[in-house]
């Protein structure tokens, strides 16, 4: 129940799902752009997330670089992921003016490509941040 599940977070033996994490990577989002709102570099909206979840002492990488194999070939990096949260969710930060149709497939691409199921991509250049935000999922 979830008595129990809350006394094992406190042990920290309980992992988290990746819907609890991305319901407080989606606080956090929420909390910065209250606080900021739209038109700020995408690289400060990054160090403000980073910052507040680093608060939340769930681990976390910053632009941690993803190898893509291919057939024979290694390269060791396929891309850069903004925010992999503990090895479950990815977070792709944006500050543009409109979110185009490669946004969401290469959010995709990233998922299939480390194997995880739930990926946040999230543009903070928007008036209200729940418009904003996006669940991208593979396999979830």
């Amino acid at each position: 129940g979830a008595k129990l599940r809350r006394r094992k977070n406190y042990f920290n033996i309980y992992t988290m799902t990746e819907n609890e994490i991305a319901k407080i990577a989606v606080d956090v989002c929420f909390k910065i752009h209250q606080q900021y709102g739209p038109g700020l570099f995408e690289t400060v909206y990054e160090e403000l997330f980073c910052y507040e979840w680093s608060k939340t002492g769930i681990p976390f990488t910053r632009q941690q670089a993803i190898p893509l194999v291919h057939e024979q070939i290694k390269l060791e990096i396929g891309f850069k992921a903004d925010i992999i949260i503990d090895n479950k969710v990815i977070v792709e930060l944006k500050s543009i003016e409109v979110l185009a149709p490669v946004h969401y497939k290469q959010v995709l691409t990233y998922l299939k490509l480390t194997n995880l199921k739930l990926g946040l991509l999230i543009n903070f250049n928007v008036n209200f941040i729940k418009d904003g935000m996006h669940r991208i999922v593979n396999k979830l």
